[in-house]
């Protein structure tokens, strides 16, 4: 049953580092919007292409708040949400199944 726990504990580690990559992208996204990027600079167009999966339907339900795109808060928080609960859960699954109490 070790491995099976190291293999969540694995899972969950690598989870929570590419939650915090992309919330970093999805701050580094937000604060370029505040100038006015190059639009054909190859950075600009992956931090677009990595992101505007994610925040173009949200923004798109969320109500006209006068040019205030708050599509960016939204992501970081459902990111924040799934680092606390679904990482968190997977570490203390991790946990239990090495001491044997299984589910």
């Amino acid at each position: 049953m070790f491995v099976f726990a190291n293999l969540i504990e694995a899972l969950a580690t690598i989870f929570s580092y590419l939650l915090t990559i992309y919330m970093w992208i999805i701050i580094i996204r937000a604060l370029i919007s505040w100038v006015n990027p190059d639009p054909y600079s190859p950075i600009v167009r992956f931090l677009y292409q990595a992101t505007e999966p994610v925040l173009y339907p949200i923004r798109r339900r969320l109500p006209f708040m006068g040019g205030i795109d708050l599509s960016p808060i939204i992501v970081l928080l459902v990111i924040l949400f799934l680092q606390v609960f679904l990482v968190k859960t997977l570490n203390e699954l991790a946990i239990r199944l090495r001491m044997g109490d299984g589910l």
